[in-house]
C-alpha cells in the first residue's frame, strides 16, 4: 500500500526560494475585440475633418453661386451689368443634356484636350531642362534670358498671324500657340527654383566627389521640384487661355470654336455651356498636375 506521505506533487518538490523567484503566474487576458464600424467611421472622420470641411464649404459656395445666377436671370436684373439675355442655369443644363448626346460636341472637347496635351507636353519637355541649364550655367542664362524676356510679354492672340505664316496647317499653328502660352511660365518658375537652391548643398555634394550629372540629379532637380510644379500649374492655365484664343480666331474645331460659333448663331445657352466646359477642363488639368506633384514630392503633403 502507498502512504499519502510518500506521494508528492512536482510543485511540492520545488524549493520555496524557486517559487518566490518565479513570481505569480501571469493572467491570460482575453483577445481584444475588433473595433466596431462606428469607431472606424469616427476615426476616419477625425483624420479627414479638415478636408471634409473644405469640400462642404466648396459645395455650399457653388450652390450659392447657382442660386444667385438663377435669381439674376429669372428677374432680368439690370444693375450696371445687364442680365436680360444671360441664360439661366436651367437653360444651360438643357443645352448640356442635348450636347452630351451630340458627337460633334464631344469631338470639340476631345480635340481641345489633344491640343492641350501636345502643346503642354512639348512646353514641359523643353522648358524644364532649359530652365535647369540656364540656372546652372551662367553663359547659357546670359544668352537665352534676354530673348525669352522680350518674347514673354507678347500675348497669345498676337501670335496667331505669325503662327499661321510659320506653320502649314491650322492644327499645327494652334498647338504652337498653346506651346508658347505654357512654355514661359514653366521656364521662369524653373529658373526661379534653381536660383533658390542652397549653395551649401552644392558644395557638400562636390566635397563628397559628386560629378555634375549627380549634382543635377541629386541636388538641383529635387530642390527645384516645388517651383517646377508651380510653373506647370500656372502654365496649364495659360495654355488653356492661349488655346481658346487661337481656336476662336483660326480654328474650325475645338471648345473655343464651339463657344464662338454659339455667339455667332445667337445661342446664348451654348455660350455659357462652352465657358463652363472650359472651366471644368482647366480645373481637371490643374488637379492632375497637383496630384502628380504630390506623388513626386510626398514630403510636401505632410
Amino acid at each position: 500500500m502507498s502512504s499519502p506521505a510518500l506521494v508528492r506533487h512536482p510543485e511540492d518538490s520545488m524549493p520555496a526560494t524557486s517559487i518566490a523567484e518565479a513570481g505569480p503566474v501571469p493572467a491570460v487576458s482575453p483577445a481584444a475585440a475588433p473595433p466596431s464600424f462606428g469607431t472606424l467611421v469616427l476615426r476616419w472622420y477625425r483624420l479627414n475633418q479638415a478636408r471634409l470641411r473644405a469640400t462642404a464649404i466648396g459645395v455650399i459656395s457653388l450652390l450659392a453661386f447657382l442660386l444667385v445666377w438663377h435669381l439674376l436671370t429669372t428677374y432680368r436684373v439690370v444693375f450696371f451689368v445687364r442680365f436680360t439675355n444671360v441664360p439661366s442655369p436651367l437653360a444651360v443644363y438643357a443645352s448640356f443634356t442635348k450636347a452630351i448626346h451630340d458627337p460633334k460636341f464631344l469631338m470639340h472637347v476631345l480635340l481641345s484636350c489633344r491640343r492641350i496635351f501636345i502643346g503642354f507636353s512639348l512646353a514641359a519637355i523643353v522648358g524644364v531642362p532649359l530652365g535647369l541649364i540656364m540656372g546652372r550655367f551662367k553663359l547659357v542664362h546670359e544668352v537665352v534670358f534676354p530673348v525669352a524676356e522680350v518674347l514673354r510679354p507678347i500675348p497669345a492672340i498676337a501670335w496667331v498671324p505669325m503662327a499661321i505664316m510659320l506653320w502649314p496647317t491650322n492644327e499645327q499653328s494652334i498647338v504652337y500657340i498653346t506651346f508658347l502660352g505654357s512654355f514661359f511660365p514653366i521656364l521662369v518658375n524653373t529658373l526661379h527654383g534653381m536660383s533658390l537652391v542652397d549653395p551649401v548643398l552644392v558644395r557638400a555634394a562636390q566635397c563628397l566627389g559628386a560629378r555634375e550629372r549627380s549634382i543635377f540629379r541629386e541636388v538641383y532637380f529635387p530642390a527645384s521640384l516645388p517651383h517646377i510644379f508651380t510653373g506647370l500649374t500656372v502654365g496649364m492655365g495659360v495654355a488653356w487661355v492661349s488655346l481658346i484664343a487661337a481656336e476662336m480666331i483660326s480654328g474650325q474645331y475645338g471648345i473655343g470654336y464651339f463657344t464662338w460659333e454659339a455667339y455667332s448663331l445667337v445661342q446664348y445657352a451654348d455660350i455659357a455651356l462652352g465657358m463652363i466646359a472650359i472651366g471644368v477642363l482647366g480645373l481637371g488639368s490643374s488637379l492632375l498636375i497637383r496630384g502628380a506633384g504630390q506623388l513626386v514630392m510626398p514630403w510636401r503633403s505632410t
